[in-house]
């Protein structure tokens, strides 16, 4: 017995020792500092904002060099280093009428620029929307396709001003190409060219080539985006405004650009593709005039029904209201009557005039608005005029032979 009394208290020992080191240890060991239960560096999200304003949108202008020279001179700048992120999935913001607007604009960019190529086409679609989505651009689809085109040079598609618009693509074309768009409308993304706002053929070379990152390549197409912060994706961060706005230029390829746009061209456009619906008889005392009750609710409709009534007369008046109350039947007009008309069509072809007018305080972004402020109290009877001389047109003001034509727009270089 005496024998384990050394045994038991070694293990006594031991026990004191296993429970009194740990406090020991605990109360001699220096404090923990609180940052070291923060996240580390990086598992914080740092958000930066650029110092500066968005990159200028300008004219592109090419180097003048040989197309082979060319090639070699792209073919030495380096695609950039590091990931390539793809795009957000765009989401359309705007009606009905908005979005087949847009879908016509991103179709004619990606089949005039890519030609009848589904993976060009997808890689110009995004392009479009990319630049949709950055400060530096216009905030409509139609806007940013057609950016400078109404100027000689400037433009920032090609085909909007060097007069590829001429040639129209086959239907099954057009349709492939309408296809590829209303996909990018509805959140298709292609990944390959991530937020590229710039592209160009191989064998040209651009001023700004070499200042831009190279992130891709398609065919004989090279795609940039912006250097630093603006070409990231958190600059891509604005919306897209609704109100696509009718092109005129389209008018040739596209049934909802020949709605709401005025002038000759589209005039010819609308016969082309003649109105379905019933159209209303004219005056009994006057075959080259219409006056109708319009359904509001069918303005898209209203250029196409007064282009068939009118038929192949060559001078014609059509002139429609919405309000049962304000609506004449027989002329002359009262001054309320031509105050509250909602659209008009005058056809005039001794004197060359054709027009489409709107009234601008009850349908906006359709087009001409009428001249309200023009309207005359005192109604212009009919009169015998000779031959070229056009008769007066009540509620609408003439150009006289004075005023100086607008200017036409010519073909113009490209610069994408």
């Amino acid at each position: 017995m005496s024998a384990l009394r050394p045994l038991h208290l070694i293990l006594a020992v031991i026990a004191i020792a296993a429970i009194a080191l740990p406090i020991i240890v605990v109360r001699l060991a220096p404090p923990i500092p609180e940052r070291a239960f923060e996240a580390p560096p990086t598992a914080r999200r740092i958000v930066t904002t650029p110092k500066v304003p968005p990159p200028p949108v300008e004219p592109v202008e090419y180097a003048s060099i040989d197309p082979d020279d060319a090639r070699a001179v792209n073919a030495a700048i380096p695609f950039v280093k590091g990931p390539v992120p793809a795009a957000r999935p765009f989401r359309f913001v705007g009606g009905t009428e908005d979005f087949a607007r847009a879908t016509d604009c991103l179709a004619a960019a990606a089949y005039y620029e890519a030609g009848d190529d589904p993976p060009g086409q997808k890689a110009v679609a995004q392009v479009v929307l990319n630049r949709l989505r950055h400060p530096a651009f216009p905030k409509t689809v139609c806007g940013v396709v057609f950016q400078g085109a109404e100027r000689a040079t400037g433009c920032q598609f090609t085909f909007t001003c060097d007069g590829a618009l001429g040639r129209t693509p086959s239907p099954a074309a057009w349709q492939r190409a309408r296809d590829v768009a209303t996909r990018a409308l509805r959140g298709s993304v292609y990944k390959p060219v991530g937020w590229a706002t710039h592209y160009h053929t191989d064998w040209v070379v651009p001023y700004w080539s070499s200042s831009l990152d190279k992130i891709a390549e398609l065919h004989t197409h090279l795609f940039f985006r912006w250097t630093g912060w603006w070409g990231t994706s958190p600059a891509f961060n604005r919306g897209q405004q609704p109100g696509e706005a009718p092109i005129a230029k389209l008018a040739a390829v596209s049934d909802i650009h020949r709605i709401g746009a005025d002038g000759p061209a589209s005039a010819a456009a609308l016969a082309a593709a003649p109105y379905k619906g019933t159209t209303p008889a004219p005056l009994g005392s006057d075959n080259e005039v219409f006056l109708t009750r319009l359904n509001p609710a069918q303005a898209a409709s209203y250029p196409a029904m007064a282009m068939a009534a009118c038929g192949a007369r060559a001078r014609c008046r059509f002139m429609g209201w919405t309000t049962a109350a304000a609506a004449a039947t027989s002329l002359p007009l009262t001054n309320d009557q031509m105050h509250a008309m909602s659209f008009s069509y005058i056809r005039d072809r001794d004197s060359n005039l054709e027009r489409f007018l709107w009234n601008c305080d009850e349908f906006r972004n359709r087009g001409s608005c009428m001249k309200r402020m023009m309207l005359r109290a005192v109604p212009v009877p009919k009169i015998d005029v000779p031959a070229k001389v056009p008769e007066p047109l009540e509620g609408v003001r003439r150009k006289s032979s004075a005023e100086p034509a607008a200017p036409t727009l010519g073909n113009a270089a490209g610069v994408e």
